[in-house]
């Protein structure tokens, strides 16, 4: 099968311009007119990654692995150093790379998917944009309303979801989300839609509670399919920086995740974050999100985004 591909690299550009401008900008200012590589110039490249919150680890990676490529070539021009520093950029985004999800969506009937993160991360318009992208594959898609403690957050996703033109499964008639999986699975099976996607309640205050509930789901979802979940996403908002880290640690404590999808990295210049999350959890980004609009929840592509950051036009 051979799902729609949602990338649109102007609109990727666009998106990271605020990211552009404090990262790759910084970078360029930087090494500008600078003779030779330098211990000085590579702790002040070190600080603008900091700042641009790669996080130490990920920072201490990019810079010792650019001393090592630039000591074996004589060309340490300004071009030199900016191509194989967006080089080791990409390399960390590549290490944890799935590919796109068709390569597995149509080995199993339904696909379920599984979606986690704090309230306020944009959860209900990522997965009503998702459901947009598989609905414009031709696959048929049921979303499970499993947020079954906050009202508001169901009524947005029935509006997303008919903008997508798909049905939601809710719980109306209780306030078990175990309840509200295994009746849209069961629907699911039984109509032999392609894609499940649940959607789950965003509360981390109580972290023991949440993995009990996050249990209990995966052990419904695995009495209708026993395959099942096919994918655990964690929903982050890109706009939150540092907290985008806290929180995957805190979600990949209570369950086991297959990827992230960051949201509104058109709205912030801490896009950086990607690579902290990507290289710390060993996790796969598997979606962005580059704006309001439906069409706006863009698949992953390592490469594309590095080159989207590092364009200068």
């Amino acid at each position: 099968m051979k799902l729609f591909s949602n990338i649109n690299f102007n609109k990727l550009k666009e998106g990271l311009a605020k990211t552009r401008d404090k990262l790759v900008n910084k970078i360029v200012e930087t090494v500008s007119g600078k003779a030779k590589l330098d211990e000085e110039i590579l702790e002040e490249l070190e600080d603008v990654l900091l700042s641009s919150d790669l996080g130490f680890d990920t920072t201490e990676k990019v810079i010792n692995n650019t001393k090592i490529k630039l000591k074996s070539i004589k060309d340490r021009s300004q071009d030199s150093i900016l191509n194989t520093i967006q080089e080791e950029l990409t390399n960390i985004l590549l290490e944890n790379y799935k590919g796109r999800i068709e390569n597995e969506i149509d080995k199993f009937k339904p696909y379920v998917i599984l979606i986690v993160g704090v309230n306020g991360v944009g959860k209900t318009t990522t997965i009503g944009k998702l459901a947009h992208n598989f609905k414009k594959s031709g696959l048929d898609v049921l979303i499970g309303s499993a947020d079954t403690f906050r009202a508001a957050a169901n009524e947005q996703l029935e509006i997303w979801a008919k903008r997508a033109g798909v049905e939601v499964i809710n719980g109306n008639n209780t306030t078990d989300p175990s309840a509200v999986v295994f009746n849209t699975l069961q629907a699911a099976v039984k109509r032999k839609a392609d894609v499940v996607i649940i959607d789950t309640a965003g509360r981390l205050h109580t972290k023991q509670h949440l993995m009990e509930e996050l249990r209990k789901i995966d052990k419904v979802i695995k009495k209708v399919v026993d395959y099942g979940p096919n994918e655990t996403f964690l929903i982050l908002d890109g706009t939150t920086g540092q907290n985008a880290v806290i929180q995957s640690e805190n979600f990949n404590q209570v369950t086991k995740l297959s990827g992230v999808i960051i949201t509104k990295l058109d709205g912030t210049a801490k896009g950086g974050v990607i690579f902290q999350v990507s290289s710390k959890f060993n996790l796969p980004i598997r979606y962005i999100g580059v704006g309001e609009g439906i069409e706006d929840l863009q698949d992953f592509d390592p490469k594309l985004f590095v080159s989207a950051l590092f364009s200068k036009t």
